[in-house]
């Protein structure tokens, strides 16, 4: 049985920051200390999957909440950083529910506007979080972004990425990527008629050398599908959030 913490990132200490380290280089290659340090710096907060019997951690995500003025409104933007899980826990719901569950209570409690959830991901499990959760999510199979969807997507990348945000190709290319090691990049024959995973691999070719492909959804309960309301209205009791910093 897997259990998901929320901690404000001042909060992780050098043990818990360590434990993250040595996963992320379990499954990535190119991950170097100063790297992984930076990103972490520049997250708010974290979440830790840990085995609730020996307490081992078997995944962790890192993000950051901001406001942004777009179109005339304020709105919130939920910035995903390092995401790691370790297969034994791969069946293990629950880095997502508290992810899901925790980011929506820190919104209603101290953000602004709509919710957006801005997502980079080399890998095509991870994006396949987004059609099992959300109805609603771009760039997706059979349909176009719309201009005004597409438009936030290039307003965020561009003023997080810069100039190594590709918009034709809707990819990020950082200077220092990190590659998910081959064993979890492979892509087995049967995957490749999900035609999620077969739209990623098209509009990804480069995941292999840490290509990101930049994605965007709204949090809001009417793009929930059935998985996603479970997830987020589940019985489950989420873990308490430690924090520093007031609201």
């Amino acid at each position: 049985m897997m259990q998901g913490q929320l901690l404000s990132r001042e909060r992780l200490g050098e043990s818990r920051t360590e434990e993250m380290y040595q996963l992320i280089r379990r499954h990535f290659d190119g991950v170097n200390r100063s790297g992984f340090e930076r990103d972490l710096v520049e997250k708010d907060w974290v979440i830790l999957l840990r085995d609730a019997g020996s307490g081992a951690l078997n995944g962790f995500s890192t993000f950051l909440m901001y406001p942004v003025y777009y179109d005339n409104e304020w709105i919130t933007v939920v910035y995903s950083g390092d995401t790691i899980v370790d297969p034994k826990a791969w069946n293990s719901p629950e880095l997502s529910r508290t992810w899901i569950r925790s980011v929506r209570r820190l919104h209603a409690k101290r953000g602004r506007g709509r919710l957006f959830w801005l997502l980079i991901t080399s890998g095509f499990r991870t994006y396949r979080f987004l059609p099992v959760f959300f109805r609603e999510f771009f760039p997706r199979t059979g349909t176009s972004t719309p201009p005004k969807k597409q438009a936030l997507i290039e307003r965020l990348a561009r003023e997080r990425f810069g100039e190594r945000y590709d918009s034709r190709a809707g990819l990020v290319r950082l200077d220092r990527p990190q590659r998910l090691r081959e064993h979890l990049r492979e892509v087995c024959p049967s995957r490749l008629g999900n035609p999620h995973v077969a739209y990623f691999l098209e509009r990804n070719p480069g995941f292999a050398c840490g290509d990101e492909l930049v994605c965007l959804t709204e949090l809001d309960d009417a793009n929930l599908t059935p998985a996603g309301r479970r997830m987020l209205f589940g019985n489950t009791p989420l873990s308490p959030v430690t924090e520093t910093r007031p609201a």
